[in-house]
Formats: structure tokens, C-alpha cells, sequence
């Protein structure tokens, strides 16, 4: 294979290039300028390859197409970086992705713990997709969630008071703490946690003719002046007829107020570098301050200056060269993850690794739910990020940690690896079927019917997003040619041992 202009060379290796093209950024000064007090220098430039790849599993949660990959890598012009970070933010994929997120957050699940039940989940899923596909400010997108009422089949931001384990002022509370402040409430004072409470006294439930449709409602029973304290410890005095709800929503969303966009930038930072400014980034505390603080604070005023438009923070961050580092660090360093010294590895979502085995295949996944509902039955085409309910899985989704959705936490995602994630991948009957019998796979090699290094730029290109080194690619053109070795059996081997590999399974 001629070199790409871009590509990784053998000297630089498959993960680096040998200088930068991307411009430094106001991320990247802040960054480095804390890397320096420690003696820590950032790690080189991802290869064109690495980047491509990342990139799209960052932003789309996909891999890049073998002929998207073969293009970037014949542009040359500097800003091509750039383009793609626009372009992924202007897709479709880009939606489906980041409502799986929000899905997760929000606690979108039909049954136990949440029962948010099939109909509400359906409508609450396409609310969120809809915010996020049209870009909707994140002020408003928090704001409508919180002061909604009606019903939760008709009215889907009402659904953030559905799904929660209990309806009482405290559960309401403490997630929307959780959500909107990234503070657990449970290690507040009593005064503080009482007065946000308070601003959910009056939210009240019935339910209709309709099977399971709830209505979420002012009590209108209630008319006296309500007294409580906002979480800065403002008193405010809420005249009957008002609902305190707005009072709260309108406190929170505030310019002034930081616990509101210092949560999200710092969400969306930890959400695309895989760890928070403040970590865990639903755990702001006084006693937990974060690595980067001139960071956090460039990444709130950014938001507001934007109008709360998250995808200019989206935009900040992958365009920056802190983003674009190589994942092996210079040099090892106990605070290297923490100062963001490398970019960090870590192993794909459980439904980004389906979905990308099912795409490479070109065979589907078969999904079940415990109690039987009308959407239980999901086409086998349909993405596995794009599954609206917590409550339909599968075997795979268990086994490599997808959330169940109840209480809202980041923690509840467990992507560490496991043996029997191994054993799987490596030796179950489930991928071996996807593997033998992928129509588009076979497709796709019984088209390259000349050298084998063609059918073995292609597996590399289609799984691992970037050309075999020399030496992978003599080696196995030479296993190609075995005497008696049938091509197909050949090409099983090889998509085999490249999905089994750390560098298929991980972002890096």
C-alpha cells in the first residue's frame, strides 16, 4: 500500500504522527499551563487514522466507513480535522448517540424501578432525540423538563417527574440535583436539602382512563405563600398561583449561576475524554475541586456566551489538541489521566461494540424484555443506541455493563472488562454466527477477488479503521496463501482476531 498523505508511517507508528496541524487552542493553553506545574508534557499527535476513528465513536458512537477513511486520508488540507468534527455534529447518528446518553441520565425504562410504562417511554425518547437532532438550547431543553405539566403520553418533558423510584418531593429533589447541579443531595446540609424540596411540595399525580397515563399537575388544593430557600441560600417568598417550580427553573438557569452550565460542560468533557474536571462528574462538592479549575471556568463562560448551544463546547473540546493527543503518554506519571496528559483509553459502550459488530457483519441483534409490551419486537437493523427502553436488552448488553437505568448515576455504566466478556467475544457460538454468516462482510471480501492484500486492507480498514502495518500486512497475505487454506476461512480468521483485540474493543 503507497502512504497515504496523513497516514501513520512505521517511524511515527500506528497510534502518532510526527507534528501537528491543528492550531492551539484556549483549551490547550490552559491545559498545558497545568501539565507544566507538574512536569508533565502532553503526548504527541494522534495519527490521521486514530483520529478518524475516535472521533467518530466519540461524536456518532460509529465507526468510520472504509471509503470516508480513504478520503480523509488523501485530504490534505489542514483544516480536514476540523471539518469532520462539523460534520459528525450535523448528523443524524450524532442524535441517536447522545439521546442513549441523555436516556441514561433521565432514567428512560418502562419497568421496575422505573415505571415510566411502554407508551411514556416512546414519547419521552422522541422528545429528547427531537431537542438534541434540532440542537435546542440547553437552557430551554432543562427548563422544560422541569416545569412541565400534563400528561406524560402527551406531554413527554413531563416524564422527568415519572421517572423517578418515587413521587414524593424528596426523590424529585435529589434528581434534579443529580441532573441539572451534578450534586448529590445526600451530603447536603438538612436546610439546603429541605429548601429545594420545598420547590417540589406542590407537584402532584392522577392517573386517567387511559392504562398507565398519569397527569402531572400543580395542587391546585394548596394556596398559601410558600417560604423555602434556594441551594445559594437566597430566601423567596412564592405568591399562591405561582408555581415554585418556575421559581427554581429560573433560578437554576441563570448566567450568574455556575452550578447549572459548570455541570454540563463538565458532563460533556468527561462524556468525550472519559473522565471529569471534577471527578466523578456527578459528584460536585466543595471537597471535591476540580483538576483544571481555569477550565471549567473558560468552559462555562464559553456556554453562556453561546447561548447555552452545547455543540460549541462539543466543537471546543474535539477540535482541540488536548483531544487529539495520542493515547500513550509520553512518559508514565500518577497524575498523567488526571491532567489530561494522553488521551484516555477505554473500552467501547456495550451498545457501540455491538453496533459496530453487527455493522461490520452486517448481521442484527435480537432483543427481548422482560414483561411483554408493544415495542418489544425491534428490527434487527435497528441500533442498539437507538433503543428506547432501559428495559429491552439482551444477554451481550448485560454482559459488557450497559446502565439499568434506575437512580440516573454515571456510575451505573460499568465498562472495566471482565473474563467472561473475553471468553465471549472470543469463543461463543454469538459471534461466530455473526461472523460466518455476514452477508455484508462476504459481500464485501468476494469483491476483492485479486491480491490478498486487498481483502486485507479492507478488514482493517473496516474494523480496526486503519491500514495493516507492513508487517501485519505480509503476514497475513502470507497466511492467505497457505497451501489448502480456503480465502473465506481465512478472512474468518482474520475478523476474528481483529475484533479480539484491545485496539478494536477500546477508544484510544
Amino acid at each position: 500500500m503507497a502512504a497515504e498523505s496523513g497516514a501513520a508511517t512505521e517511524e511515527t507508528g500506528v497510534f502518532e504522527t510526527d507534528s501537528w496541524q491543528t492550531p492551539v487552542s484556549e483549551i490547550d493553553k490552559l491545559v498545558l499551563a497545568a501539565m507544566k506545574k507538574e512536569g508533565l508534557r502532553p503526548a504527541p499527535p494522534c495519527s490521521d487514522e486514530i483520529f478518524l476513528r475516535r472521533v467518530h465513536l466519540d461524536t456518532i458512537g460509529m465507526l468510520p466507513e472504509p471509503k470516508d477513511i480513504r478520503a480523509f486520508l488523501r485530504e490534505s488540507s489542514a483544516a480536514k480535522r476540523a471539518a469532520v468534527v462539523e460534520s459528525l455534529l450535523k448528523r443524524e447518528e450524532f442524535a441517536d448517540y447522545w439521546t442513549m446518553k441523555w436516556c441514561d441520565i433521565l432514567r428512560v425504562k418502562a419497568e421496575y424501578p422505573i415505571n415510566l410504562w411502554p407508551n411514556g417511554v416512546q414519547a419521552y425518547h422522541r422528545w429528547i432525540h427531537n431537542a438534541l437532532r434540532t440542537n435546542r438550547t440547553y437552557d430551554e431543553f432543562a427548563r422544560e423538563l422541569l416545569t412541565s405539566s400534563g400528561s406524560n403520553f402527551r406531554t413527554p418533558a413531563v416524564n422527568f417527574y415519572r421517572a423517578l423510584q418515587g413521587t414524593e418531593p424528596e426523590a424529585i429533589a435529589r434528581a434534579t440535583a443529580l441532573t441539572f447541579m451534578g450534586a448529590r443531595v445526600d451530603a447536603w446540609p438538612e436546610a439546603r436539602r429541605k429548601g429545594l424540596e420545598a420547590f417540589f411540595s406542590r407537584v402532584a399525580y392522577k392517573g386517567t382512563a387511559e392504562w398507565k397515563e398519569v397527569i402531572v399537575f400543580l395542587d391546585p388544593a394548596v394556596n398559601n405563600p410558600l417560604k423555602t430557600v434556594l441551594p445559594d441560600n437566597t430566601a423567596v417568598t412564592i405568591q399562591p398561583g405561582h408555581d415554585p417550580r418556575e421559581v427554581f427553573a429560573d433560578w437554576l438557569i441563570s448566567p450568574d449561576n455556575p452550578w447549572f452550565t459548570r455541570n454540563i460542560v463538565n458532563r460533556v468533557w468527561s462524556w468525550v475524554m472519559g473522565r471529569g474536571i471534577i471527578h466523578e462528574p456527578d459528584d460536585m462538592r466543595p471537597d471535591n475541586p476540580p483538576s483544571h479549575p481555569a477550565l471549567l471556568d473558560y468552559l462555562e463562560k464559553e456556554l453562556v456566551a453561546a447561548d447555552y448551544d452545547l455543540h460549541h463546547i462539543y466543537r471546543l473540546i474535539l477540535t482541540s489538541r488536548i483531544y487529539q493527543q495520542s493515547c500513550v503518554p509520553r512518559k508514565p506519571h500518577k497524575k498523567a489521566e488526571e491532567l489530561f496528559a494522553c488521551y484516555p483509553l477505554r473500552r467501547l459502550d456495550a451498545e457501540v461494540l455491538i453496533d459496530a459488530l453487527c455493522t461490520i457483519t452486517g448481521v442484527g441483534e435480537s432483543y427481548t424484555s422482560p414483561i411483554p409490551e408493544p415495542f418489544t419486537f425491534i428490527p434487527e437493523s435497528r441500533r442498539s443506541v437507538r433503543l428506547a427502553d432501559g428495559s429491552i436488552t439482551s444477554p451481550f448488553l448485560e454482559m459488557f455493563g450497559r446502565p439499568p437505568r434506575d437512580t440516573g448515576l454515571e456510575s451505573e455504566r460499568n465498562n472495566a472488562p471482565s473474563e467472561k466478556q473475553r471468553l465471549h467475544l472470543l469463543n461463543s457460538t454469538h459471534i461466530k454466527r455473526k461472523i460466518s454468516r455476514g452477508r455484508r462482510l462476504w459481500l464485501d471480501v468476494m469483491k476483492r477477488q485479486g491480491e490478498p492484500r486487498e481483502v486485507v486492507d479492507h478488514l482493517y480498514l473496516t474494523i480496526l479503521s486503519r491500514y495493516p502495518t507492513r508487517e501485519e500486512g505480509l503476514t497475513i497475505s502470507n497466511y492467505f496463501q497457505t497451501p489448502g487454506i480456503n480465502r473465506r476461512h481465512a478472512a474468518e480468521d482474520l475478523v476474528w482476531a481483529l475484533i479480539n483485540t484491545k485496539e478494536f474493543q477500546y477508544r484510544h
